[in-house]
């Protein structure tokens, strides 16, 4: 398997709007990301582009935001939430509710693929111990700022966990206090639907924090919006 799948098998978001393979803007990712490189040279081992629908852009009307990548994840295959365990429960919940196709084998060259859909990380690069910092955060914006703009039918956005939805609202200019997160919650922000839930880590289902019919409500609600409009 390639360590960098082409945009045949993983449709991503253009230079425009990606951050560069070698991204300095954060050093300590940087510096992070350099020594998985040498401890593992045939790893993706750079920032995660955003995952597109083979359509394009344009037909993406859900945006899901995950925190960052996994460091034997997105960072080890070049896809977001692939690779760890945190993929099974995202993708065979998109399948259900009709906004992604295929077979998720947790590796970029399956047969997955999104439908109307795009997936996307408020940071780009994998942090030391699943931890960004603030600055990190807010420098990572930049990036997540643009994708949210390039998707012109864009009615709704899954934010997955407090960090990824706070980073949003700022993306959006929303101040944190008129749409707090929590599990479940739903808020118009900047003429978009914004649910949020509990990450789908396996730490919150292994304690009973998220259930699959907890998540699997949240992408209810968002299907239900996103029904009556085109």
């Amino acid at each position: 398997m390639s360590a960098h799948p082409s945009p045949a098998t993983q449709p991503t978001e253009p230079d425009a709007v990606a951050p560069p393979a070698d991204c300095p803007i954060c050093p300590r990712l940087a510096a992070f990301r350099n020594e998985w490189r040498e401890r593992e040279p045939g790893w993706h081992n750079a920032p995660v582009r955003s995952f597109l629908p083979r359509e394009g852009a344009g037909s993406v009307r859900l945006l899901v935001v995950g925190l960052a990548p996994g460091v034997r994840g997105a960072n080890r295959t070049g896809r977001p939430f692939t690779g760890d365990y945190a993929g099974d429960l995202l993708y065979s919940t998109l399948k259900r509710f009709g906004f992604a196709a295929g077979e998720f084998e947790a590796r970029p060259d399956d047969s997955l693929r999104l439908v109307g859909a795009a997936i996307t990380n408020a940071v780009r690069c994998v942090p030391p111990e699943n931890k960004p910092t603030g600055q990190e955060i807010n420098d990572c914006r930049r990036f997540l700022s643009p994708t949210i703009e390039s998707l012109s039918s864009l009615r709704a956005i899954v934010t997955l966990g407090r960090i990824a939805h706070d980073s949003t609202l700022r993306a959006l200019g929303a101040k944190l206090k008129d749409a707090p997160f929590s599990h479940g919650g739903t808020h118009e922000v900047g003429g978009f639907l914004v649910a949020s839930s509990y990450h789908c880590s396996r730490y919150n289902t292994n304690t009973g924090r998220l259930t699959e019919a907890m998540f699997h409500d949240v992408f209810a609600k968002v299907a239900e919006h996103l029904k009556d409009r085109p």
